[in-house]
């Protein structure tokens, strides 16, 4: 075997390890989503008390944000991964076994917390394996994402369809993530200098990577709409029966896979301020042609459109936020993820209260001008 070929063979298998990665928290988040229903009548809940509760996910992310950059920074990404994703899958047991609706936040506001920093970690390892191979490969990490979400949403039906309780389900899944854990731990990028001396939390964005944040704050509520509205918006806006209302979610979901697995392709042949721009039309075409003709027919090309358009732009941006000649990888990543989150807490209530006021078909035309300024913010941005 060649110099060469042991290198390719290398950076072939830290590829390998890093998607491994993806794989395991796509699995653990879409396992624990597979089951809300159950648990919340487990705990008798009603859909008020539940929206209650689901914020603590969210509120342990944004809690981790500034922590996450600063750890990566000092520990490494691998070792700071490596730790994270083990946690992050016996927090899943966790989640089934809670008694209480007390026990359950405090469960769900560490899952939140532990896989925001994960999330951060598997991110910066994508941009050190980008930097490998020379070449913009972050939108195939987030299709194995997408593909994990896919594998645990029909391991979760499959589970309900066989009457299995959550935490049942749920260490079957923490044993196949550990599993997947031990077996690539190890095979991680690992070029890591600690950083000695006191370091900040929290360093000040240069306005380029606030430029980018601002991007994925834009496509965090048009995402979040189709994650958190679209079934509604099927049964509500166009009256759909029962078996039609999860097709333009599936629509959806099928659009974002498809696209991030030919995205980095895309990126490399036209540049990502290109695919950025289009990305932009896509989104914006896709919620009005849903808005301003409300039949279940146009309603599945729309939402199709709004996966392609979002499906490639946060992991672009994620990967020109790693090329930061500012910061390091990791506090870059924190920063634009940072402002790319508040677009997917503020969405889905924005939809709400517009929706109330003026009805969904109004609100989804509405979020489509997010659509049109990622066109107009990618523009504007010194983009590779």
């Amino acid at each position: 075997m060649t110099n060469t070929d042991l290198t390719n063979s290398v950076k072939w298998r830290t590829r390998i390890a890093v998607s491994a990665f993806f794989f395991l928290t796509g699995l653990c988040f879409a396992s624990w989503g597979s089951r809300v229903a159950d648990i919340q009548l487990k705990l008798g809940l009603d859909e008020a008390g539940l929206g209650l509760i689901l914020l603590a996910i969210p509120g342990g992310s944004a809690l981790s944000l500034p922590i996450a950059g600063w750890l990566i920074n000092r520990y490494g990404s691998s070792r700071i991964l490596s730790a994270a994703c083990l946690l992050y899958a016996l927090l899943l047991p966790l989640i089934g076994l809670a008694p209480s609706i007390a026990t359950l936040v405090v469960a769900l506001f560490f899952f939140g917390f532990i896989g925001n920093i994960g999330n951060i970690a598997v991110n910066t390892q994508a941009v050190s394996v980008e930097q490998l191979f020379g070449k913009t490969i972050m939108s195939s990490f987030h299709a194995i994402w997408s593909l994990a979400g896919l594998a645990g949403a029909s391991i979760g039906n499959l589970m309900v369809n066989l009457h299995l309780e959550p935490l049942n389900h749920f260490l079957i899944i923490a044993l196949a993530a550990i599993v997947i854990w031990a077996t690539n731990a190890h095979k991680t990028v690992k070029t890591h200098i600690p950083v000695k001396g006191k370091q900040p939390f929290f360093v000040k964005p240069d306005k380029t990577l606030v430029g980018l944040g601002v991007i994925a704050f834009c496509c965090m509520i048009s995402e979040g709409t189709m994650y958190d509205w679209s079934t509604v918006y099927f049964a509500r806006a166009l009256n759909a029966s029962p078996g039609l209302v999860p097709l333009g979610f599936q629509a959806f979901t099928l659009a974002t896979t498809t696209g991030r697995f030919t995205g980095d392709w895309l990126a490399h042949r036209y540049g990502i301020k290109k695919i950025l721009m289009v990305s932009g039309v896509l989104t914006a075409t896709g919620l009005l042609i849903s808005a301003l003709f409300p039949y279940i027919a146009t309603a599945i090309a729309g939402f199709f459109l709004v996966g392609l358009g979002v499906s490639a732009v946060i992991p672009l941006v994620y990967s020109e936020a790693g090329r930061s000649k500012s910061m390091s990888p990791s506090m870059a990543l924190a920063a634009v993820t940072t402002l790319g989150f508040f677009g997917f807490l503020l969405g889905p209530p924005l939809i709400g209260f517009i929706a109330h006021a003026s009805g969904l078909r109004t609100s989804f035309a509405i979020v489509a001008i997010m659509g049109l300024m990622i066109t107009v913010l990618a523009r504007r941005q010194k983009l590779s």
